[in-house]
């Protein structure tokens, strides 16, 4: 048998070059002319140009957005993102797992450029500060989660790169605010266009708020188009968090790498490091290879109206965001039966499927895993009346009383309800019968937490460790934060 070299090889290196010819392989062999023609259809190269512009388009509208463009609405919202998370980060401060992180991150050597939050004046390196500050925001489950269409906490993957780059180069309120509002445009307006993103297994704080923080760095570098383009390529490429995490201290790290990744990104770009110009939409993609299916449209649709930061959520409990229509519901039932836990014979919970999807750990043995235990969660809220942080730490997940009303409860999926909607039905032991419904969850769009609410939040997570005055000072500082002329003066405050 004679051997077409010359095909043999262009098959080689069509292999090599990783495209795949668009002619069957397993094309019958065509009768031999006597001539070797080759294919008049060109092969396609994975990565190559789609010409959709998609990634292109954000871009331009992410360094175009100014201060000045913003409602009075979104600004305040940028304040009340900032307040919350800042008092989230304070709180979770002396957690073990963030002090892990320090001190590993000290023993490897690291200069003392940037500050830790709510360690007594420690400064680390530009990256790893934004690490540490990230992980403090997030460890204990009580930061601020955007729920239009995507489970997102964003906030906590931003603001840590912010003050990391803010305290560098003495970034104005005004600045810092307007790239907030970047970050929530970037993250979410991506997440919307990859309907199975979260499905697939993905921890969207690690993933998306990496693409969030990119976005919010450049932003508040002043990065031009191309600067911003490369930005969010550079972030989509570093891009990761496994939901198999969640429980663990790994969860809180994607919220730091995510901060990190933006820093990273958002320094490289301003300095020429490039990235594909179509990182989103192309053939091999963030939105193709991190979801099964897109809706690309949803990236550049209707920019600004409204701003995305407008629908984030706060939270009034520490644990899983998913959880809170169960703990409103089960805490309404528990008021208004008035019946000892020692009397429950039978608790049901009804909630939407995904809830029982992200939550289902029947017997957390830590504080960090029994934040996504829907009947932990549910025990809790009824002995308690409350979810705050002491409701989700090791002890409580070990006390024997809430470990016997975790036996009593059953969760059951309700297709029918929306994603912030439950009801609790209640039988005693002498066979009465009790019910609670909520409608729209404490915290969610739909039933918003106040300002005064945000400020009781603040005030328990900060006042303890900062003390009386300086917690005051704080939320006077933020509330005015378009005032504020270099954001090491807030920084200062929580040092």
């Amino acid at each position: 048998m004679r051997i077409n070299r010359r095909k043999l090889l262009h098959a080689g290196l069509a292999m090599t070059a990783g495209y795949v010819s668009s002619a069957s392989a397993n094309e019958p062999n065509q009768p031999n002319s006597g001539t070797n023609q080759e294919s008049s259809v060109k092969p396609s190269y994975g990565a190559g140009n789609t010409g959709l512009g998609i990634t292109k388009q954000l871009a331009e509208f992410l360094s175009q957005i100014s201060y000045k463009q913003l409602s009075d609405k979104t600004i305040h919202e940028t304040k009340r993102a900032t307040l919350d998370w800042m008092g989230c980060a304070i709180s979770g401060a002396k957690h073990p797992t963030p002090q892990i992180l320090i001190s590993s991150m000290q023993e490897m050597g690291s200069a003392p450029t940037s500050t830790v939050l709510g360690q007594g004046n420690l400064r680390l390196s530009m990256l790893d500060a934004a690490v540490a500050n990230g992980q403090m925001g997030h460890v204990l489950d009580f930061d601020d989660t955007h729920l239009g269409g995507v489970i997102l906490h964003t906030s906590t993957a931003t603001i840590p790169a912010l003050l990391a780059l803010g305290e560098h180069y003495h970034s104005s309120g005004q600045n810092f605010m307007t790239a907030i509002v970047a970050a929530f445009e970037a993250g979410i307006r991506t997440g919307q266009a990859m309907p199975s993103h979260h499905l697939g297994g993905w921890h969207l704080t690690g993933s998306l708020g990496t693409i969030a923080s990119a976005a919010a760095a450049a932003k508040l570098r002043q990065a031009n188009p191309q600067q911003m383009l490369h930005a969010l390529g550079i972030a989509c490429t570093q891009a990761a968090g496994m939901q198999q995490n969640r429980g663990s201290d790994c969860k809180s790290f994607h919220a730091g790498k995510s901060a990190y990744h933006g820093v990273l990104s958002a320094m490289l770009a301003m300095k020429g490091f490039n990235s594909s110009p179509e990182i989103l939409e192309g053939n091999l993609g963030f939105t193709k290879i991190y979801s099964k299916t897109q809706d690309l449209s949803k990236v550049t649709a209707d920019f600004g109206m409204p701003w995305m930061i407008d629908g984030n959520g706060y939270k009034p409990y520490a644990c899983g965001v998913v959880l809170h229509p169960l703990i409103d519901a089960v805490i309404k039932l528990s008021k208004t039966s008035q019946i000892n836990p020692n009397e429950v014979a039978v608790l049901e919970v009804f909630v939407h499927p995904d809830v029982i999807r992200i939550t289902g750990v029947d017997s957390p043995g830590s504080g960090l895993m029994s934040k996504f235990s829907a009947n932990h969660a549910a025990a809790v809220a009824y002995n308690d009346q409350a979810g705050g942080v002491l409701q989700f730490s090791n002890e409580k997940s070990k006390d024997p009383k809430i470990q016997a009303l975790r036996k009593l409860i059953q969760v059951k999926p309700l297709p029918s309800f929306r994603l912030d909607q439950a009801m609790a039905e209640l039988k005693t032991i002498h066979g009465k019968v009790f019910t609670a419904q909520i409608e729209h969850a404490s915290g969610t769009v739909s039933n918003p937490m106040s300002d005064q609410d945000l400020e009781r939040k603040f005030i328990g997570n900060t006042q303890t460790i900062l003390g009386k005055s300086k917690t005051q000072q704080a939320i006077k500082t933020i509330w005015a934060l378009e005032s504020v002329k270099d954001i090491r003066n807030v920084i200062r405050i929580f040092a």
